[in-house]
C-alpha cells in the first residue's frame, strides 16, 4: 500500500502547541502516531507532503525525523514553506536521515508498484496577495523544479508504472488548474497529492477528484482527521 499525509507540524525539540489554532490539534502526534500504527504496515509507503517539522535547524528537525522514523513503513517526504531545516539542495542532508525516511527535491523515488517525484511548488500568480516582485522568481523556480521531477519520474516509469507528484502547495487555485497542474497533467502522472491548507473554508473548496487523469488529493493532517489516508488511483 501506499499511504499519504502531510502538515505533520512536529516540535519534539522544542514544543509548538499547535491546539491554538484549534482543540482538534490537541495532541496531534499522539492521534497521528495511533492511526498511522493502526493502518500501515512495515513494507507499506507513505508519502509526507511538507510542513514537517518547525525546526529551524537540521539538528532539532532530526528528533522529529527519527519520531517518524520509529512509525511502521517507508516514507517519503518532501519539503514545505515551514520546513526551515530544509533547503532545496537535499544532497548535504539525506546522509543524516534515519534509515527508513527518503527526501525528495525535483527528483523521483521508484517504490517498486509507481514512481514518486516531488517539489514544494509556491503560490502562482492566480493567488491573492501574489507579488510578483518577491514571488515571480521563486515561482519560475519551482516550476522548473517540477519539470525536473516530472523527466526523472517518466524514466523511472518508463511507460509501464504509474507516476504519484508530491507537492507542498496546492496546484489548483479557487478550483482552476494552475501552471502546475497543467504540467503534471500534460506528464500524465496519475496521483498528485498536496498539503498546505488548514482553514475550513480551504477544506470545502479543495481540489479532491480527477482532473484530465490526474487524481487530486488534499493530504493536510487536520483535513485528513490526523491519520494517513491511502493514494488514490494507485492502490
Amino acid at each position: 500500500m501506499i499511504w499519504t499525509i502531510s502538515d505533520l507540524h512536529l516540535s519534539f525539540a522544542q514544543p509548538k502547541p499547535m491546539d491554538i489554532f484549534g482543540p482538534h490539534w490537541k495532541d496531534h502526534p499522539e492521534q497521528i502516531a495511533r492511526r498511522w500504527r493502526e493502518r500501515v504496515a512495515p513494507d507499506d509507503w507513505v508519502l509526507v507532503a511538507g510542513d514537517i517539522s518547525w525546526a529551524m535547524k537540521l539538528r532539532d528537525a532530526l528528533v522529529d525525523l527519527r519520531w517518524i522514523d520509529a512509525l511502521p513503513g517507508r516514507k517519503v517526504l518532501i519539503r514545505g514553506n515551514h520546513d526551515y531545516w530544509c533547503s532545496r539542495r537535499v544532497n548535504p542532508i539525506r546522509p543524516q536521515l534515519p534509515p527508513s525516511i527518503a527526501l525528495l527535491s525535483a527528483d523521483a523515488l521508484h517504490l517498486g508498484t509507481a514512481v514518486v517525484c516531488g517539489t514544494r511548488g509556491w503560490i502562482t500568480p492566480e493567488t491573492p496577495g501574489y507579488d510578483s516582485a518577491t514571488d515571480e522568481a521563486i515561482y519560475q523556480r519551482e516550476l522548473t523544479m517540477l519539470d525536473r521531477a516530472l523527466e526523472h519520474a517518466t524514466q523511472l516509469a518508463a511507460g509501464t508504472l504509474p507516476i504519484i507528484v508530491m507537492l507542498h502547495y496546492p496546484p489548483f487555485i479557487n478550483r482552476q488548474p494552475s501552471e502546475f497542474a497543467r504540467r503534471i497533467a500534460a506528464a500524465r502522472a496519475r496521483a498528485c497529492i498536496y498539503g498546505h491548507l488548514h482553514r475550513r473554508h480551504d477544506h470545502d473548496h479543495a481540489m479532491n477528484e480527477t482532473v484530465e487523469g490526474v487524481s487530486y488529493q488534499l493530504t493536510a493532517c487536520d483535513y485528513l482527521g490526523f491519520g494517513p489516508v491511502a493514494v488514490r488511483g494507485v492502490n
